[in-house]
């Protein structure tokens, strides 16, 4: 995103900031690398679901696909994965509690809750594992430049 972020200010925010150019031509000189940057990151299922959800005609090239269409289907990639990055979290928490609630039944301790005893091991868990570090990773990655 730095890299498009960078040019856009360079090419079209800034020289509309200085007056030198109009919001027309800002826009006009943005409109081209925001859609390069979501074309590179939007999944090529999303945006022929979006196509077909938006009653339009099959585009014979990446640049005729509009923003209108670029956009929700950049966004679904995006939610896939977070909505990835959330299960790879949520599962090794679920086993913890599986296992602290077979445990603890096996022990015939009932009325304990098990979230009292299995959050010290999942807040263990994550700090062992360095989970802020593998988490702002699989964020990053999910963004590759070349």
């Amino acid at each position: 995103m730095r890299p498009a972020a960078t040019r856009i200010y360079e090419e079209a925010w800034s020289p509309h900031d200085k007056g030198e150019i109009t919001a027309s031509e800002a826009w006009a000189r943005a409109r081209p690398v925001i859609h390069k940057h979501l074309l590179r990151f939007a999944r090529e299922k999303d945006l022929a679901l979006m196509i077909e959800l938006g009653n339009r005609a099959k585009p014979r090239n990446s640049g005729e696909i509009e923003l209108d269409t670029l956009i929700p289907a950049y966004v679904l990639s995006e939610l896939r994965t977070s909505f990835q990055i959330g299960a790879a979290l949520f599962l090794p928490f679920l086993v913890i509690d599986l296992v602290i609630a077979s445990v603890l039944l096996s022990m015939g301790m009932f009325m304990l809750p098990p979230v009292m005893v299995s959050t010290p091991f999942k807040i263990l868990l994550f700090v062992l594992v360095d989970g802020w570090h593998l988490m702002c990773e699989s964020l990053v990655t999910s963004f590759v430049t070349t």
